[in-house]
């Protein structure tokens, strides 16, 4: 698919791209989905599907944040607060710790809930707010949304994909 340029084009791509993630999700034991057995976010780590769940929830969870803060005018520190663009496998890293009580279906409602609320949010916002305006930086909020959400949504499939595969596991 090719990247969004407009409101219609942003949800059908996070929509699109979530309903594919779902289908493998829902095909995985439960038991297998604290192993560590996928390639991490960073160069020389395993990850788990939990993991891959946590890192998802994080980032959709800081597009929400953002969002929130700017909207009331506060500053917004990108990507995270104590981190930088260059740091990105350590704050994975981050995301994995912070939601390493939850189980898998906790993490599968969580990451549903997050993916719902951003596209209630861009219901509500104009195309022009959307695409038409640098957000941050010279990307668009549009593009942010994109790069934080559909995007991960497809290479987070692959990396299953992959490791149903080695793993034998029937869909």
């Amino acid at each position: 698919m090719a990247v969004p340029v407009n409101k219609e084009e942003l949800i059908k791509a996070i929509t699109l791209n979530y309903s594919k993630l779902k289908k493998e999700l829902i095909t995985i034991p439960s038991e297998l989905t604290s192993i560590k057995e996928l390639e991490g976010h960073s160069k020389g780590t395993v990850m788990s599907i939990n993991n891959l769940l946590s890192y998802l929830i994080g980032w959709g969870e800081l597009v929400l944040k953002w969002i929130y803060k700017k909207e009331q005018g506060l500053p917004v520190s990108f990507p995270e607060e104590g981190y930088k663009w260059n740091e990105l496998g350590k704050l994975a890293q981050k995301f994995y710790i912070d939601y390493q009580n939850y189980n898998y279906l906790e993490l599968n409602t969580k990451l549903d809930k997050i993916v719902t609320d951003i596209i209630n949010i861009i219901n509500s916002k104009s195309n022009q707010d959307l695409y038409e305006i640098a957000w941050y930086e010279k990307w668009t909020l549009g593009r942010m949304i994109q790069f934080n959400t559909s995007s991960p949504y497809t290479n987070a499939r692959a990396r299953i994909r992959k490791w149903k595969k080695e793993n034998d596991i029937k869909d």
